[in-house]
């Protein structure tokens, strides 16, 4: 697990560190010293933490006048024991909001389980990106390169009333892109599902 990266060839773009506005603001990271770990596997140093053991992310790019971020993550998305959509909604995503972000591309390919409980969560969160406030246009979540049997999970629980998955969301070549090609590229997918 230790040799799964955070996707870098952003960072000439984008630097999470370095953002003011972000919640990661002046961290420092040692890619000498592996200290977190996953259920006792360490993970490369450039992931960072949100509140969860199990789950960590990687904020890739945000662009605060267009109202984006794209976010990558690595672990086991564990809602019944540790609660990790909490963690994401109040440590990292309502940062990202009060900064008027409302259009997330999430990347879950290194997703390795998920364990659902409760959508209140989702819910809340797919309504604050609905309604961000009155300049903003109405916001989405997607779901990008998710396995398709945590895709299954995922449904079973409802929360692909909230985030769009699967079908055209499967993403594969996304790396081969600059950032802003890749999210109009969602973008569009996404329009085309809702309809507008």
């Amino acid at each position: 697990m230790h040799e799964i990266e955070p996707y870098y060839n952003w960072l000439n773009f984008y630097n999470v560190a370095e953002d003011p506005q972000s919640p990661y603001h002046g961290k420092e990271y040692n890619h000498d010293l592996y200290s977190e770990t996953i259920y006792g596997y360490y993970i490369d140093p450039a992931w960072d933490f949100m509140g969860s053991e199990t789950l960590y992310i990687k904020i890739l790019f945000a662009d605060y006048d267009r109202g984006f971020s794209i976010i990558e993550f690595i672990g086991e998305w564990n809602d019944t024991i540790n609660n990790d959509i909490m963690h994401l909604k109040r440590n990292i995503i309502d940062h990202l909001l009060i900064n008027r972000i409302n259009k997330f591309i999430l990347i879950g390919e290194n997703v390795f389980n998920f364990h659902g409980s409760d959508d209140s969560y989702y819910e809340e969160w797919f309504e604050n990106v609905e309604d961000l406030d009155e300049f903003s246009e109405s916001g989405w979540i997607a779901g990008v390169n998710f396995p398709d049997f945590i895709i299954d999970e995922l449904k079973n629980y409802n929360i692909d009333a909230y985030i769009n998955l699967g079908g055209t969301l499967q993403f594969p070549r996304w790396r081969t892109m600059m950032p802003y090609q890749f999210f109009n590229q969602i973008d569009k997918v996404i329009r085309y599902r809702l309809g507008s």
